[in-house]
């Protein structure tokens, strides 16, 4: 059963992918999304209820709740994300190089879709939206498996975006929301679809990396926790390390942009560990640290062990750990880091090229919140995802990321000799 009814998914995304769009009606299309958003947000709310309530009940933690309730404000901002991503200009069929040859032959570089998009994802319904439209206007029909937690709120965003496409007399399997809670739905994605799918974007903790590690027969673009680090230098102001530390930590804990562990420089540790570990637990926030920082100040503290250097915690808790310099912080990171976002927080500009030039991050900081780690705060729109990849693309993966390129070249009879 689950053969065929995958089967059918694949054939339906790849018969959509051969009917190429004009920008005008890509647009036309988003606006659309955008309103009927807006039209049937009551309808949109009274599903994520029916997904909170279920949540509760399955005692999810209440950060993860938190990610995955709407109200009126949120909808407004995924409004917002639709209507930025129809300013952003369209990436596909675009002249990126173009040169002559000594024998005549002008090549072009243009930009094209990926193909057909498998995007697994997290608890979060504002990525149904974002996903959806920054894979319709890069051209890539999108076949979507969202969090069991999400699924009602999903499935009406999912819908929504279908009857965009109708109106506009556009393929709806462009967008394909797969429409059941069985978790084996995302072992046939990775392992059995290589023949529809052209590309997997995984958005989750360890376990579904670790999957999808194991059992994608399909290339993939991956995004690995975000266990991000914020070092205060030997010459950090105070007062901005404070406000970017308690941002970067605990303006939302849920995100993977959220920073889960806190370097501080030798040079710094007699001024800076008390007024920040008070100000974080002032705000509720559990606090593992090193021998050296509870020396100075102990507080509510918890001993901190290799174990919370490898954690991304995703609520109110941080690990603190002192370093003697730049350059045991920049090893610190490198080592136990996944390559998502970094910040340094210095009024040292030596120390801060050296920083962001030196971390293997993605996403690279320099004096402000790794709460910025995020597609819609790059001018992006949004964002199907952050690659961790050493391998292009990095960091937001959003419109113009979304498509690779081909060779065009153009002759007049010319043969090789």
């Amino acid at each position: 059963m689950m053969k065929k009814k995958f089967k059918n998914i694949g054939i339906k995304a790849q018969k959509a992918f051969l009917r190429k769009i004009d920008t005008r009606r890509k647009d036309k299309v988003l606006n659309k999304y955008q309103k009927l958003i807006l039209i049937n947000q009551n309808k949109i709310l009274k599903e994520n209820y029916k997904d909170i309530k279920l949540a509760r009940k399955n005692k999810i933690k209440e950060n993860l709740i938190k990610r995955l309730l709407l109200n009126k404000k949120k909808i407004d901002e995924i409004r917002k994300s639709i209507i930025s991503i129809i300013k952003i200009k369209d990436p596909v069929n675009l002249e990126l190089e173009k040169w002559k040859r000594p024998n005549g032959l002008i090549i072009k570089r243009v930009s094209i879709p990926l193909g057909v998009i498998g995007v697994i994802y997290e608890s979060r319904p504002n990525v149904t939206a974002d996903v959806s439209s920054l894979c319709f206007k890069s051209g890539n029909p999108v076949i979507l498996r969202g969090g069991t937690e999400a699924f009602n709120t999903n499935k009406i965003l999912s819908n929504l975006f279908r009857r965009s496409l109708k109106s506009q007399k556009i393929d709806e399997n462009y967008v394909q929301f797969i429409q059941t809670k069985n978790r084996k739905a995302v072992d046939y994605l990775l392992s059995k679809m290589k023949n529809y799918i052209d590309i997997i974007i995984p958005r989750g903790g360890k376990s579904l990396v670790n999957k999808v590690q194991k059992l994608s027969v399909v290339p993939t673009i991956g995004h690995l926790e975000g266990l991000c680090h914020t070092f205060i230098d030997k010459d950090a102001d105070l007062e901005m390390a404070l406000n970017i530390i308690i941002n970067a930590k605990l303006r939302n804990t849920a995100i993977c942009g959220a920073t889960e562990t806190i370097l501080i420089s030798k040079g710094r540790i007699r001024k800076f560990a008390k007024p920040i570990i008070q100000a974080l637990e002032k705000n509720k926030c559990q606090i593992y640290a090193d021998n050296k920082i509870r020396k100075i100040y102990k507080g509510k503290t918890k001993i901190a062990s290799e174990k919370n250097w490898k954690t991304e915690y995703l609520s109110a808790c941080v690990s603190i750990k002192s370093v003697k310099d730049i350059f045991e912080a920049v090893d610190h990171i490198n080592k136990y880091g996944t390559m998502h976002t970094d910040a340094i927080v210095t009024n040292n500009k030596n120390n801060a090229r050296f920083f962001v030039k030196n971390v293997k991050s993605s996403i690279a900081m320099h004096n402000t919140s790794t709460q910025f780690a995020d597609g819609g705060e790059f001018g992006f729109g949004g964002e199907v995802g952050i690659s961790t990849n050493k391998l292009p693309p990095r960091g937001p993966i959003g419109l113009n990321q979304l498509v690779s390129y081909k060779y065009e070249i153009f002759g007049k009879g010319q043969i090789r000799e």
